[in-house]
């Protein structure tokens, strides 16, 4: 896969103006749900792509998690789109979103046992085999957990990275949040991810909220997932981050001011790892 570097952000219809004019753009994320397959691109993605700013497609809704494969509609619509912006990869959720015929309308936890590890695999083996670029694997915030389950989510990423030739879209703000309320092992997380297959990270910001902290990507980056940041970036060196705004769209002066700090933490992590 072609190695992303720098800062970047999602692209948002709301964000094109100051995302079209930014400097020392590093990539963009555009969400595959927001494009029509087969219709022109907008205007500003284009001149993005114009300009050398590498894309990453970025998808919510083929269910890897569920019981049944993904649909190969689905697969042939993510490929084709993947085509169209010549992008460095597509990325999806460790989540089910449908069973039965039902959507949820969520990206909900997948149980963490050995027979749905075994059947996340063989969905992502499907779509790494339909797709045209590499897949990646992102992690979800999630306010329950299935009861008794089998082993960590740490463990469930390394066990589909061992499976799969999946790589990973790390979000250390989902990371953060499930630390906070369900008490994931953040550090193990971390330390589960190879440098080798990580893609890029995901940035966003949340709130607290009746005792549970919510991933919004409507709320400013927290200090949490910044942390996390640079503890990721102490253990494996310079990686690739993403800040992702659905929401609540700020200024130009504080999106560019949330990236300054993602830089922060970027390098204070890297001057930890030098200073080891």
């Amino acid at each position: 896969m072609k190695r992303l570097a720098g800062v970047g952000v999602g692209w948002r219809r709301q964000l094109a103006h100051t995302l079209d004019t930014m400097e020392g753009l590093g990539f963009v994320e555009v969400l595959a749900e927001h494009l029509d397959a087969r219709g022109p691109l907008p205007e500003p993605l284009v001149r993005l792509r114009e300009r050398g700013v590498p894309v990453v497609l970025h998808a919510v809704s083929l269910g890897l998690g569920s019981a049944e494969p993904p649909s190969p509609e689905r697969l042939t619509w993510l490929a084709r789109l993947a085509e169209r912006l010549d992008a460095v990869c597509v990325s999806e959720h460790l989540a089910f979103v449908r069973a039965g015929g039902v959507e949820s309308g969520h990206l909900l936890p997948l149980q963490r046992g050995e027979d749905a590890l075994e059947v996340l695999a063989e969905n992502v083996r499907a779509a790494e085999a339909a797709l045209p670029v590499p897949l990646a694997l992102e992690n979800v915030a999630s306010l329950f957990e299935w009861p008794q389950p089998s082993f960590s989510e740490a463990r469930l990423l390394s066990g589909v990275l061992e499976r799969t030739g999946a790589w990973v879209l790390l979000d250390v703000a989902n990371l953060y949040a499930n630390g906070l309320n369900l008490g994931t092992d953040t550090r193990a997380v971390l330390e589960a991810v190879p440098r080798e297959r990580l893609a890029y990270v995901h940035v966003a910001g949340g709130v607290k909220h009746g005792g549970l902290y919510h991933d919004t990507h409507a709320h400013p980056v927290s200090t949490g997932a910044l942390m996390l940041l640079e503890e990721l970036v102490a253990r494996l060196g310079p990686v690739p981050a993403l800040l992702e705004r659905d929401d609540a769209f700020p200024p130009p002066d504080v999106l560019v001011a949330e990236l300054d700090a993602m830089r922060v933490a970027l390098a204070r992590g890297v001057a930890r790892r030098e200073a080891a």
